[in-house]
């Protein structure tokens, strides 16, 4: 665990990695899935950056591909945590959760090592608003759970409304542990590529 992590009280996010962060949450929301990916209204993904005393700069987004959630064994496992913690929605509970490919996160930690940056949390959308909690942009029980004592920074995508996504981030997914997600200037970007133009959302079933 990187100590330095736990301090961090603000994430810059420069204008183009937020741009990559929505792109691929529209994208899987829209049903365009790329060869490769596990077919699934569901974007999850690696932040990646520098640490600077209590503020975190993103130096890439890294969406992340597979889910393994539903192959054996560690479909029970999974199955097990979901129906324990998970609050019913839309989505049946066999169909809730995710599980990286160990070789897409070996494949990041070394690019990282190369480019002398760490990788410092994840990204996951909620799609779909609850009654209690009709925005979605909080961490669940079950977020929490699976964040747990790992040392990183979840940052949750609310695309409840696509045209009005919201981002946040909390520390191993507690609630109580939010930094702000500081959407960096063109100064502070200076040299680097900057977006331009919005995504459009498409009509999916939530």
């Amino acid at each position: 665990m990187n100590a330095a992590l736990a301090q961090i009280r603000e994430i810059h996010l420069a204008p183009a990695h937020h741009r990559t962060l929505l792109d691929h949450a529209r994208r899987k929301l829209c049903g365009g899935h790329l060869r490769g990916e596990t077919a699934e209204a569901k974007a999850f993904g690696l932040l990646a950056g520098r640490i600077d005393g209590e503020r975190a700069e993103t130096s890439a987004v890294l969406p992340l591909a597979r889910n393994l959630r539903h192959e054996p064994p560690y479909r029970e496992q999974i199955d097990a945590l979901v129906h324990a913690l998970a609050v019913p929605s839309q989505t049946p509970l066999e169909r809730r959760g995710w599980l990286a490919d160990p070789r897409e996160l070996i494949a990041a930690q070394e690019a990282c090592d190369r480019a002398g940056t760490v990788i410092f949390g994840s990204y996951h959308m909620h799609r779909v608003g609850w009654p209690a909690d009709p925005r979605r942009e909080t961490c669940t029980a079950l977020d929490e759970a699976l964040a747990r004592d790992r040392g990183l920074w979840m940052l949750v995508l609310s695309m409840v409304d696509p045209d009005r996504p919201v981002l946040r981030a909390f520390f191993e997914g507690d609630n109580d542990r939010e930094a702000p997600v500081v959407l960096a200037s063109a100064a502070e970007q200076s040299g680097r590529a900057r977006s331009s133009g919005a995504t459009s959302s498409c009509g999916v079933e939530r």
